[in-house]
């Protein structure tokens, strides 16, 4: 994964979460989730590359629309 991106590529990638789940709060909360964990996972590991773990939670959940479980877990 880039260490940097683009705000249009990021804004993107939100709205394919945000189109893909019926509930838009529940999404959110999933995101939010993710940042959460992948932040405590950072402290643990500093050679991560210098993303914001909310950044890093939609990049992510984006690139896992792909796979039929992301969609079932954000249905949900």
């Amino acid at each position: 994964m880039q260490g940097k991106i683009e705000s249009m590529e990021l804004n993107r990638r939100g709205e394919q979460l945000l189109s893909a789940a019926s509930n838009r709060y529940r999404i959110t909360v999933q995101v939010a989730n993710r940042a959460k964990r992948r932040r405590y996972e950072d402290f643990d590991n500093p050679d991560e590359p210098l993303m914001k773990p909310v950044i890093r939670a939609v990049v992510e959940m984006s690139d896992e629309l792909m796979q039929p479980e992301i969609i079932s877990d954000v249905s949900r």
